[in-house]
């Protein structure tokens, strides 16, 4: 149980009139509809370049942050609802604006009594926000192929984030075992002290070969091509170098037996140190397990108890748009976004477990956001719908592609529909509906994703803000 600490102290006077600005600049940007999530810490760094860091050393215990191409805003939802269960009182940019201005924004909002921060982290962004932030701990969780025109080629982000590593001896470092490039950035640490490792040990959620979107497929040591044993997600899995010797390390929190049931979510048992605890987790898909073993490695580092992780997990609800379930007009309707190849064919995997016949709108933009390079779609396997689908609703701003992509991968052209606004494809998707019981699915990109919140929010179905 945390220690209830004093109220967080003033700044001094010349930080408090910048942060007053930056607080009247988002009241009114909010005001006249335009948001403004982020654009308070934007302005507020722009006045103080180090407000982040100053604000962040107020908080008594500290500070934690996530970082991956997948699952951030899920994974650090569930770390937050555990820390909470332990008794803290956070920091936290819950909305997923998650470069500097979105994190400065959340220290601007931060409760009196907050004793604690927690932050996900652009993986861009991460390293240049260290030394201001100083976490106790940060979880590394993935790295996939993502926005090649914005990122770079993986090796930039993973020699950027080791040297990060490297610089910051006093952080723990909470790493995915499963991941190669993860793995590595501990090699120089001792496990158990300022290193853990998570993974899955669940040989039937696994396969004996790499897709062909895996990205992690040779050495980060010596540049040999990596022999896996077994593969759970993209290059996530059982995996040792036969030129070197290097490996997955041994992770000191693992999932198993894991059994996957379809939409309804996952159950299955997480061991720690401390020992084992049984999860029914609420959200769909193996992905998610991995986001919840990540946030129960995290909140275990951070001294949270078993009985605290359990609770957080069970009671999570979905970060918008990645599980999230609205009702319109009567029928159910799942948002499940996907920005790269590695998550929609998580996505697809999931759907695959479906018994019932898929109605789908599948919404596909290109904006700056999104990546402005739509053809990672056939590096999805589409595939997998074939057979799966009674009609298909394809929206964005490359609805056509979709469609395309579609018919390529076996799905009956008859079956397709292209409406390119996303308010008159929701509303042909529900319009179709087989049926009162019919589970509707819609599966967007990033700002398709936004888009659609936009149209659920206006029509009083969802809540919430959103960037």
């Amino acid at each position: 149980m945390v220690v209830r600490p004093s109220p967080l102290p003033r700044p001094n006077r010349r930080l408090r009139a910048k942060i007053a600005a930056a607080r009247f600049a988002g009241a009114a940007s909010r005001a006249t509809g335009r948001g403004g999530t982020s654009l308070p810490g934007k302005l507020l760094l722009a006045l103080d370049s180090e407000a982040i860091g100053e604000l962040a050393a107020r908080l008594p215990s500290g500070t934690a942050a996530i970082s991956a191409t997948n699952g951030k805003t899920t994974t650090a939802a569930m770390v937050a609802a555990i820390l909470e269960q332990a008794g803290h009182t956070l920091v936290h940019n819950h909305a997923g604006a998650n470069m500097a201005g979105g994190v400065a924004g959340a220290l601007l909002e931060a409760s009196p009594d907050a004793d604690f921060g927690l932050f996900e982290v652009d993986e861009f962004w991460l390293d240049g926000l260290m030394d201001q932030l100083r976490p106790r701990a940060i979880l590394l969780s993935n790295l996939f192929r993502d926005q090649l025109d914005r990122y770079g080629e993986l090796e930039a982000i993973v020699d950027r984030w080791q040297t990060m590593v490297d610089n910051h001896p006093e952080t723990t470092v909470v790493l995915n075992a499963d991941d190669p490039m993860i793995a590595d950035l501990g090699r120089d640490r001792v496990t158990g002290e300022n290193v853990q490792y998570f993974g899955l040990a669940d040989p039937s959620v696994g396969r004996t070969e790499l897709s062909h979107a895996s990205d992690a497929k040779h050495c980060r040591r010596c540049g040999a091509p990596l022999h896996y044993d077994l593969v759970f997600i993209a290059h996530l899995g059982h995996y040792r170098c036969e030129q070197c010797g290097a490996g997955r390390p041994t992770p000191q929190v693992t999932a198993a037996p894991i059994a996957l049931r379809g939409l309804r979510g996952s159950t299955f048992t997480v061991s720690t140190p401390r020992g084992s605890i049984d999860v029914k987790l609420p959200l769909p898909g193996l992905y998610n397990v991995y986001n919840a073993l990540a946030a129960a490695a995290l909140a275990s580092t951070l001294d949270a108890t078993q009985t605290e992780i359990d609770a957080g997990l069970t009671q999570i609800a979905p970060a918008f748009g990645r599980g999230e379930n609205v009702t319109v007009d009567g029928h159910d309707l799942l948002l499940l976004l996907v920005k790269n190849p590695t998550g929609a064919n998580e996505v697809l995997r999931t759907l695959a477990l479906e018994s019932e016949p898929l109605e789908l709108l599948i919404l596909l933009n290109d904006q700056i956001a999104d990546g402005r390079d739509v053809s990672w779609i056939w590096d999805a396997d589409y595939e997998v719908l074939a057979g799966r689908v009674s009609r298909v609703v394809c929206a964005g701003t490359r609805a056509p592609e979709m469609a395309v992509r579609l018919k390529y991968a076996g799905i009956d052209a008859a079956a397709i529909t292209v409406e390119a606004d996303p308010a008159r494809a929701l509303d042909a998707l529900v319009r179709g509906a087989s049926g009162p019981a019919a589970q509707l699915v819609a599966i967007p990109t990033y700002t398709a994703m936004l888009e659609l919140r936009a149209v659920l929010v206006d029509r009083g179905v969802a809540q919430g803000s959103f960037v």
